[in-house]
């Protein structure tokens, strides 16, 4: 195919290569993403082994979850520089490598600091890898199917998160805890050779000023800061998505340990528990991410509307799961465990919408490293931040009234989406006409100007 049928066909809002790459493409992508969340969250169902073992405190506990997210976050808009330079698939390949080694390194550990620093390098290894990878899906595939395709690939880190969650708790009781990290570690390697077959798309040629602004991560970094005060939309989804993801990271942390110790169970059943949880939020993610992709249709606003009054939802019902007796309503640990599992469902619903948003605004030059500008509030701001707040408040008051107060967060992140949607059309119609610097040979948000490797 010459370039002119390319371009042709990629105006169009065709597949960039045809569906089979396309779908091989993101089925690779979305394997290496639960991956990349089952190294990530073993951790939490290890929290009362080690707990035992060290007499670690509930604050160090959630900074071996935090610790992650600060280096994902610090090394996300580097790696997407050089990826969007250079190649997105070997870069890839390089990310998969190195997190996979430094959780098969965490079994080696023998105190806290070692675990610690060796946490950092997973989360150094996994920086940058759900913007890239989102924004080769996102360019494979036609404009139309990416609000679900990102929900979709979202969606994986959900179901990594039940998997790192379940095995962690049965490996550990059969093997020992330290088992679980080099069990976890191994399918990321074997991911990462297959991933060299997976189609890249070549380097999308520059307009002079994003060229100049992308050299550095400082001209990035400045670059970055005058887009988001152009855009009143991707300033509050970029307040939005952490403050929700707060919620949804302390739960992930600390539910397996609630369940530890406020209903009795042993570390292994709490964690299958918690697992079916998480679950139940994969499924939201996706089932929200669709929601809103068909009330945004016809008036874009309604996006970004329907997923604040869902977060709205999420934060009643986890407050109530969690704090129902200290509001004079007696609930059986059943009836209590539904409501979390609902709040589960309901909690993830801005995951995919976050993502395609940013996506919908971001010039095909400089995709990945678009996205990782939402990686970067959501894992710092977000990721990093719930396990580690809710760490702090359990020692100060205890895990419960801990978990009763984080769904606050959820009602700061609806506020921010209902803020984001008031400009969302505005800044969606100027991103269709225009550059992310207003240069004259734009391409249209959402179209794939990038020809095959």
């Amino acid at each position: 195919m010459d370039m002119h049928a390319l371009d042709s066909k990629q105006g169009s809002d065709s597949y960039l290569f045809g569906p089979r790459q396309a779908w091989f493409a993101f089925a690779m992508t979305l394997g290496l993403m639960m991956v990349d969340y089952i190294d990530r969250q073993v951790i939490v169902s290890l929290f009362p082994h080690l707990k035992e073992a060290w007499g670690l405190s509930d604050k160090q506990l959630g900074a071996l979850v935090s610790s992650v997210s600060v280096t994902v976050a610090v090394g996300g808009i580097p790696i997407a520089l050089v990826a969007d330079r250079f190649s997105r698939v070997k870069s890839i390949v390089v990310m998969a490598t190195v997190w996979s080694l430094a959780s098969i390194s965490c079994m080696f550990t023998r105190n806290y600091g070692q675990l610690l620093a060796a946490r950092a390098a997973v989360g150094l290894g996994e920086a940058g890898y759900g913007s890239v990878g989102a924004a080769l899906i996102a360019s494979h595939f036609p404009a139309r199917m990416r609000g679900a395709l990102m929900a979709a690939f979202f969606s994986a880190a959900s179901i990594g998160s039940v998997l790192g969650v379940m095995l962690g708790g049965v490996i550990a009781a059969r093997w020992g805890w330290q088992a679980a990290f080099g069990v976890v570690g191994v399918p990321g390697l074997v991911l990462a050779l297959l991933y060299i077959k997976v189609r890249d798309y070549r380097t999308v040629e520059l307009t002079p000023r994003i060229e100049q602004a992308t050299r550095s991560t400082q001209g990035a970094a400045s670059a970055i800061v005058k887009r988001l005060m152009r855009s009143k939309t991707l300033l509050w989804v970029c307040i939005a998505a952490p403050a929700q993801l707060i919620l949804v990271s302390a739960i992930w942390a600390w539910l397996p340990s609630f369940l530890n110790r406020v209903h009795g169970m042993s570390p292994e059943q709490a964690a299958i528990k918690a697992a079916l949880v998480v679950l139940c939020g994969a499924l939201g993610s996706v089932v929200w991410g669709a929601v809103a992709d068909r009330a945004g249709k016809k008036r874009p606003a309604a996006k970004l509307q329907v997923t604040a009054v869902v977060c709205i939802a999420s934060a009643a019902v986890l407050a109530l799961g969690f704090g129902a007796e200290h509001v004079g309503l007696v609930l059986s640990k059943q009836a209590q465990f539904a409501l979390l599992a609902f709040g589960g469902f309901l909690m993830t619903c801005s995951v995919g919408v976050v993502a395609a948003v940013v996506i919908d605004v971001i010039h095909p030059g400089i995709r990945a490293t678009g996205a990782s500008v939402l990686s970067l509030f959501q894992n710092l701001l977000g990721l990093a931040m719930g396990p580690l707040v809710a760490g702090f408040l359990s020692d100060a008051w205890s895990l419960e009234h801990a978990l009763i107060a984080m769904p606050v967060f959820g009602l700061l992140a609806a506020g921010a989406f209902m803020r984001a949607s008031r400009s969302y059309g505005a800044d969606l119609q100027r991103a269709c006409e225009t550059d992310v610097d207003a240069g004259p040979d734009s391409a249209p948000a959402g179209a794939h100007r990038s020809v095959p490797a």
